[in-house]
C-alpha cells in the first residue's frame, strides 16, 4: 500500500499583509476606529493622515466627553445628565404626567420634556 504526498503539502508559505493608507495608498498604515452620529467607522491611515485626522478632531474631542459603554440609548437622543432627572420628574409632575419617583423615566416623558425645552 503506497502513500501519495503532494509537494504543495511539504512547502511552507509566508504571507505578508501590508496595510496601505486608504487616502493616499502609502504603506505602514494602521487601522483607526472612530464614530460619528451613532455609526462606527474604521479607516487605515499612515502617520501623515493620522496626524491630519487628529488635528481636525482635536477641538471637538476637547469640548466633548466620552460616551458611556454600550453607546447611546433612545432614538438618537443623548443621555440626560443624572442631575437633570430630578428636573425632568418635577416638570412631568407639574405637567400632570405620571412619573415614578425612582428608576427609569419613560421614553414618552423624556420626549415630551425635550419637546418642551
Amino acid at each position: 500500500m503506497g502513500y501519495l504526498i503532494a509537494d504543495d503539502l511539504l512547502m511552507a508559505k509566508n504571507v505578508s499583509v501590508v496595510i496601505t493608507d486608504d487616502l493616499d495608498g502609502s504603506t505602514g498604515a494602521k487601522t483607526i476606529a472612530f464614530g460619528f452620529d451613532g455609526v462606527s467607522y474604521e479607516i487605515d491611515l499612515g502617520a501623515k493622515n493620522r496626524e491630519k485626522l487628529e488635528k481636525a478632531l482635536a477641538p471637538f474631542i476637547a469640548a466633548g466627553h466620552r460616551a458611556r459603554p454600550g453607546g447611546r440609548r433612545g432614538a438618537g437622543r443623548p443621555l440626560a445628565h443624572p442631575a437633570d432627572r430630578a428636573a425632568i420628574r418635577a416638570w412631568a409632575r407639574e405637567a400632570g404626567l405620571n412619573v415614578s419617583a425612582r428608576g427609569r423615566i419613560s421614553a414618552e416623558i423624556m420626549s415630551q420634556y425635550e419637546a418642551a425645552h
